[in-house]
This record gives structure tokens, C-alpha cells and sequence, in this order.
């Protein structure tokens, strides 16, 4: 097998430990959140998995330049976090995928926090 065969499905059994220990640990009602890392950019999606739906997302995209990336991701989080607020969605659950809680992601989830979401 080759190695990013191998690597790669490292990271599905990362992502399904991790949405496994979610679904076992939360409330039904809750949104989850997913988060994309991408070389340049971050993307954060709420899910509403009992619909299917994807209900608000955010990137960071559509974030005007002003400093480094995990600016961007806090930034990107903060957006996501105040649509959420205005639909009524004031708790939620996120779901890192198969990216470590740290860097990015972590800026990510804190935006949320500031934008006024209980995570």
C-alpha cells in the first residue's frame, strides 16, 4: 500500500473517532460544526444532522486581508458564530475532523465562543 493511501485513511479513522465520540456524548438537538483546513483558507459549516441540512457557513474567503491565517480563522469563527446567533442557534458542538485542537482550528473555535456561541 502506498503511503498516501496509508495517510489517507489515517485521517477517515481519525474523523470517525471523532464524530463517533460526538454522537455518543451530545444531544440530539444540537448543531454540529465541521471545520476544512485548506493551505490558505479555513471553512466552518453547522449541520443540523437530524434534517441533513446544512444551515449557516462561513469561510474565510470573504474575509478582507489584515494579518496571518489564524486571524483569518478567528475572524471566519466570529462570522459563523453571529449567523448562528440571528437564526437562534445558541449552542452547538464541533467537530474538529481529523485536524489537532490547536492553530487554526483552535482560533476557529474561539471566534465562535466570541461571536456569542456556548460550545
Amino acid at each position: 500500500m502506498s503511503l498516501l493511501k496509508r495517510n489517507q485513511q489515517r485521517q477517515v479513522r481519525r474523523s470517525l473517532r471523532v464524530r463517533k465520540k460526538i454522537r455518543s456524548r451530545h444531544d440530539n438537538n444540537k448543531v454540529r460544526i465541521t471545520v476544512f483546513r485548506s493551505l490558505n483558507h479555513i471553512y466552518g459549516q453547522a449541520i443540523d444532522d437530524l434534517k441533513g441540512n446544512t444551515i449557516a457557513s462561513s469561510s474565510s474567503m470573504n474575509i478582507e486581508k489584515k494579518g496571518d491565517k489564524k486571524t483569518f480563522s478567528f475572524d471566519a469563527g466570529k462570522e459563523l458564530g453571529a449567523k448562528l446567533l440571528s437564526l437562534g442557534v445558541k449552542e452547538a458542538i464541533f467537530d474538529r475532523g481529523s485536524y489537532l485542537y490547536h492553530g487554526r482550528v483552535r482560533s476557529f473555535v474561539e471566534g465562535l465562543r466570541q461571536g456569542g456561541l456556548i460550545i
